[in-house]
């Protein structure tokens, strides 16, 4: 055979196992052909009831639309009721209701459901309150100096998540078993008070984003109470704001994150006039209204 032959042949040879190879790998024989980009490995679950301290999940979406998990996102401007004490007035015509995660009924919530309202379940994180029926459960060695004007609550060393993981968690499923659609968890804010613990302002955002990951494991949404001061950092991780006296401390522009998100802000003020503070917060799009601060049922909107 000639050089000439043997060149064509040996091209030849080359070009037929190139063409074999690629019919080898073509994409309708690939198991792993169009998948895409890997889904993040879902978190594992751990503490009690099965829900746990893993990394804490910020909000998928900043839309305002309900996330893949399924828990309840209020829209900006709905209008609410916060009702904490006496017999609870199921008759004001608003959008939500948030009221205590104990002294209200599953029947009560069933009711306001079935009047088209959504509900929020009022649960203290970061203090100790003597008078409710789980007290024991907390130790000692969490509890800190009392809550300045409220007797009976002790701060809550937040650092201590092997601790309070379960019973927050405990106190969450009994919102969920009654049907509430998301929480506002109280006094999260212990390291800008004098609360008995070297708190810093990395625990306080760490706890607060483990709060709300907590919640959005059972389901619920997810408020940040106050600690407007980390209302930036923390907006990601939560559904919505609720707010006291944010126009008496001329704070309000700090909560204008949550607008911007599209998630709304729950206002009250107590000692404001509302014909004072109705026009700033109505320009911002708060959900504003005046309350006494025992928060009975009596309220005057903007």
């Amino acid at each position: 055979m000639t050089d000439r032959r043997l060149r064509f042949a040996l091209c030849g040879l080359v070009l037929l196992t190139v063409l074999y190879a690629a019919a080898c790998t073509s994409p309708g024989d690939d198991p792993d052909a169009g998948r895409g980009t890997p889904r993040t490995a879902a978190v594992p679950l751990s503490g009690f009831g099965g829900l746990g301290s893993a990394s804490p999940a910020l909000s998928p979406s900043r839309s305002g639309a309900p996330s893949q998990a399924g828990w309840w996102r209020p829209p900006v401007g709905a209008t609410w009721q916060w009702q904490l004490t006496g017999a609870l007035d199921t008759s004001v015509a608003v959008d939500v209701y948030d009221v205590d995660a104990v002294t209200t009924s599953a029947a009560e919530v069933a009711r306001l459901k079935a009047a088209g309202r959504r509900v929020i379940c009022y649960v203290n994180v970061g203090a100790h309150e003597d008078f409710r029926a789980d007290a024991g459960n907390f130790p000692e060695s969490v509890r800190g100096k009392g809550l300045e004007g409220w007797p009976g609550e002790k701060w809550l060393d937040i650092r201590r998540w092997d601790t309070l993981e379960p019973l927050l968690a405990a106190r969450f499923k009994v919102c969920k078993d009654k049907g509430f659609d998301a929480v506002e968890p109280d006094n999260v804010d212990g390291y800008a008070n004098n609360s008995g613990f070297p708190l810093t302002a990395e625990d306080q955002l760490t706890f607060n984003r483990r709060v709300a990951d907590l919640a959005h494991r059972h389901g619920l949404g997810v408020g940040l109470k106050n600690d407007v001061e980390q209302a930036r950092a923390l907006e990601p991780a939560f559904d919505f704001a609720v707010n006291e006296e944010c126009a008496h401390y001329d704070e309000c522009d700090t909560l204008k994150v949550f607008i911007a998100a599209g998630k709304p802000v729950f206002h009250v003020e107590y000692d404001v006039d509302p014909a004072k503070f109705c026009p700033k917060t109505t320009a911002l799009r708060f959900s504003s209204m005046k309350k006494k601060q025992d928060l009975d049922a009596w309220r005057a909107p903007c």
